[in-house]
Parts: C-alpha cells; structure tokens; sequence
C-alpha cells in the first residue's frame, strides 16, 4: 500500500517482503529422484536425436509388432487399399490397352437383334475402372462372384493375376503374424507376475538383508524361472568420469538356492548385506527420497502354455525400502492342501532391528545384544485335537 502510494520505493518492499520469508521456504524441495525403471516395469528412457532412422525400416516385421493398434490396422488396411487400387489401375490398362472397353461401350449400344462379334477380351465385364476396382478386390481376396474372369486371350493378364495372388498372400501373412505376435506379446503374461509394493531390511539368521515378495497369480507355471537384482545409481571412477546409471549386480539368495526359483507360491527373495554388498553402508537415515538409489529386481521365465520367454520388472527407490519389518506369512495349511491369502501379499509387521549399517553391525559385535529379541516365536501354532483310533478297554475276567 505504501508502494503505491508512491511513499516507499517499490524495490525496498520487495526486499523486505523477502526478509520476512523464512529460510526453509526461500529453496524449492529437492525433487524425487527419476525412476530407470517404474513399478509396473516400464523403462523410463527417453531416445532422442535418433539420426540413422532407416534402421527401423531394416526391420519391418519388428517395428510393426512395436507400434500401437492404431497404427497397425491403419498400416494393414492402407496396405489393402493400396493394393486393390494399384492391380486395379493394372487391370484397367489391360482393358484399356486390348480394347476391352471400347468393344464393352459397343456392346451396350448394340440392339438386341444383331448378332455382336466374336470379339474375346482380356477380362470379362469390365467397362470401367470401377468394374477393374472391383476385379482387382476380388481377385486378391478370392472372392470370385463370377461375373468377372481372365481369359486366355492375354499372357499379360495371367502374369499379372499370378503376381497379385503372391502379393495378397504376403500381406495376409504378415498381417497375421503380426497380429499373433501382438496378442501373444511376453509382457501380457507378466501382468500376473506381482511384487511386493515395498522391500524390507530386517535381521534374518543374525545378518541384515533386503528382502522382497514375489508372487504369480496364476495356476500356470514359469519354467525356469530366474530372478536378479541390480542397483542403479550414480558413480564416479577415480579419474573422475561421472557415470550417472551405474547397473551393479547383487548377489540374490532364496529358498531355493543360486537365481533359479520355483514359483509355485508367493517366494519371499532376499540378499545378503555382506562386505561385497553395495548397500553396505545403507542405514535407516539414508532411506528418503532424497538418495541416489534404486534397486531393479528382473525376474525372467518361459511361460509353461505358449513357450514364450516372458520378463517381469520393477524397481524399489530408496523410500519405498522399509527398515526393521518382514513380511506375514501368507501361507497356510488348510484342508490337506496349501491356501495362500494374496490380501496380505505385501503387509508387514515390525521387527528389532539395529539402527545401523550392515558395515557397523560386522564390526561391533556388540550391537546385537542391544536388540530386544522376543523370547517366542510370532508365528501362531494350530492346535489340532487328534481324536483316538482304537480305545482300551479291560478284558472280563
């Protein structure tokens, strides 16, 4: 208001208003960091700048399993379109050239009562090019309505019937293995595939370990299957080259033993925090948004019904890891057969967990025994009455 009225210089209000402002708020919240590969397993890399565009054209049969639905049919149905109208300009000129519509145009404006020539033309009852459109329709599709036909008055003709019968094939094939290769697609049967939404760092035979959930929906098994890990993060060498997406491999343990997995039921994955391990330095105050960290799990496998190699993938940032908690158990014995309850696939429960590094807890020894373990087990045990077979009684005497 003073500024306004010309009282106070307009620059000196704004410095002002600037002192006012706390500190905290004057800088803009550091922003996520960019996940390489999102949840549902889609890679977040943008190719730009693609100078040799020719090389997608070197492989047509892939690209067009690559483009959207859209675009397919509209290729396909172009391609069609394009086709009849290119053999039916062809046909036309046949006509044309042999004199076909000349003797057509003669034989409509001839009376009934005269007898016409013995005139044989290339192809029969075309007078047009909407007659040759038409012939050239149904000749690549094998319709064969029976008004129109070749004749064997011109080997170009015949020639020319052969080729466009060879040309509608090929695009009926490719058009059906695209098709078939679209609907089949390896990424429709990871949709089954699930992870747990969030990973866990907890203590697991006295060692810290980042463990995870994973599940498959369905009846059908993953032959083969195999699951990785790699961390994903910034690097520098020591010469100081900056390498922004630095993929290390991480050694994985289950059930099972080595990356192989029989994944029947929900398996829970988890890794060794060791010496050799990059999240050995990892504590409870680095798991913010703000960290440089993200850990891709790749679970791979050949779908038991198609055949088909099909990859699943997702990503863990460093504030979707979770410290001090493990996953409940999902698994139960029900019925003389094994029920999972997928309701509670990604719950989990708190632990005593030490507050420090996987580094830390190797050199003192004595963390450990500042962790309240609880004497008993969490896992709750049926009680399963068991009713006698056979019963004794006294012999008479």
């Amino acid at each position: 208001m003073l500024s306004r009225k010309g009282i106070i210089p307009e620059e000196y209000v704004l410095t002002r208003l600037a002192e006012d402002v706390p500190d905290h708020a004057r800088y803009r919240a550091r922003e996520r960091r960019a996940r390489f590969v999102g949840k549902n397993g889609a890679c977040n890399v943008a190719h730009k700048n693609i100078r040799e565009q020719g090389r997608f054209l070197q492989d047509v049969f892939t690209t067009l399993v690559d483009l959207k639905w859209p675009h397919t049919l509209l290729i396909f149905t172009m391609s069609f379109l394009c086709s009849w109208l290119l053999f039916g300009m062809v046909w036309w000129l046949i006509a044309f050239a042999h004199g076909d519509l000349d003797h057509g145009t003669r034989l409509q404006r001839t009376p009934p009562t005269e007898v016409p020539d013995s005139f044989v033309p290339c192809v029969t009852s075309i007078h047009s090019f909407t007659s040759a459109f038409l012939f050239s329709i149904e000749v690549q599709v094998t319709i064969g309505f029976g008004g129109r036909m070749v004749t064997e008055e011109c080997p170009a003709a015949i020639l020319v019937l052969i080729v466009q019968n060879i040309v509608g094939l090929v695009i009926n094939a490719i058009m059906l293995g695209c098709i078939f290769m679209k609907t089949s697609q390896a990424h429709r049967r990871a949709e089954t595939l699930i992870f747990s939404k969030h990973a866990v760092i907890a203590l697991r035979d006295g060692k810290l370990c980042f463990m995870l959930r994973v599940g498959d929906l369905r009846k059908s098994m993953i032959i083969s299957a195999t699951i990785r890990m790699q961390v994903v993060k910034k690097t520098s060498s020591l010469e100081g080259e900056v390498v922004p997406l630095n993929q290390i491999d991480i050694q994985m343990e289950n059930p099972v033993g080595g990356n192989s997995i029989f994944l029947v039921s929900p398996l829970i994955i988890y890794h060794v925090i060791d010496k050799n391990s990059p999240l050995y330095d990892i504590s409870p105050t680095n798991l913010h948004h703000h960290e440089d960290l993200e850990i891709i799990v790749i679970l791979e496998g050949v779908v038991e019904t198609t055949g088909i190699t099909t990859q699943a993938r997702t990503s863990y940032l460093a504030d979707e890891i979770l410290w001090g908690q493990r996953f409940v158990p999902i698994v139960a014995e029900e019925d003389g057969q094994y029920s999972v309850d997928y309701s509670k696939f990604g719950n989990t429960v708190k632990v005593p967990t030490p507050s420090c590094t996987a580094r830390q807890l190797e050199e003192d020894k004595s963390i450990m025994d500042t962790v309240p373990f609880s004497p008993r087990s969490t896992i709750r045990k049926r009680s399963i009455k068991l009713k006698p077979k056979f019963t004794i009684s006294d012999e008479p005497s």
